[in-house]
């Protein structure tokens, strides 16, 4: 497999073309950012945690039969991945408060939500990625009606699958993100499911064990990716 130009550099990965048309090289970087850019910083290890991290967890999901774009890791900091149409929307499932809920709604942090919510966000980092609805990506035309409740369906999905999963190592599930494209007119998960993009707590002090540490400033940001890793059975490289 033959590494080629560069096609796109986001906050903390890099896409580079490959010899195959179908497949791309996802390198997982050092760089951290919070608040759409506003605080950034290297992390040691970084790059290698959330690579092998979400190599697990695709592997995982796929085997419980949800499609995702992840071929196989190529080094401690790359994968490669089949090349998608992205959709240019978050979905956000949420199973306790934390974070933007939290602010906008003025509830406290924690609170079980039971149905979990579900919300949809545009990707666009200029206008602080916005909460959208079924009716705005419709009209946008950034995904039909029949791809909308796809990617409900599957996020849904990963939901029972990964709160399980979760839940036997110890850990809450409070929310996370996913982001989704077309392979091949099959609509399948893309981008990455790390530390980075999900709250995760400790199921009995509720401990933050995600983000949240580099956002709140709370420090071992990489060791609680590293102690994430380690209760769910992800051999790290030393």
């Amino acid at each position: 497999m033959q590494k080629g130009e560069l096609l796109y550099k986001g906050k903390a990965k890099s896409v580079y073309k490959t010899d195959d048309p179908d497949q791309y090289i996802m390198l997982y970087r050092n760089d951290t950012s919070a608040f759409d850019g506003e605080k950034v910083a290297q992390l040691d290890r970084k790059g290698l945690v959330n690579n092998h991290f979400n190599a697990f967890i695709m592997d995982k999901l796929a085997a419980n039969g949800v499609a995702t774009h992840f071929v196989k890791l190529l080094s401690d900091t790359e994968s490669l991945v089949k090349r998608m149409e992205m959709i240019p929307v978050e979905c956000v499932v949420r199973n306790l408060s934390a974070g933007s809920i939290v602010r906008r709604l003025g509830v406290p942090e924690g609170l079980d939500l039971n149905p979990p919510t579900f919300e949809f966000f545009l990707k666009n980092d200029a206008l602080h990625d916005p909460m959208i609805n079924d009716f705005h990506i419709i009209s946008f035309k950034w995904a039909s009606a029949d791809e909308i409740q796809q990617m409900k369906t599957l996020t849904f999905k990963v939901n029972d699958i990964l709160k399980d999963l979760f839940a036997k190592a110890g850990m809450l599930l409070v929310d996370y993100k996913l982001e989704f494209g077309r392979y091949h007119g099959k609509v399948m998960l893309g981008d990455e499911f790390s530390p980075d993009g999900c709250r995760l707590w400790d199921a009995k002090t509720r401990e933050k064990l995600d983000k949240d540490r580099f956002r709140q400033n709370l420090g071992n940001v990489i060791e609680s990716y590293e102690v994430v890793a380690q209760r769910l059975g992800i051999a790290l490289p030393k």
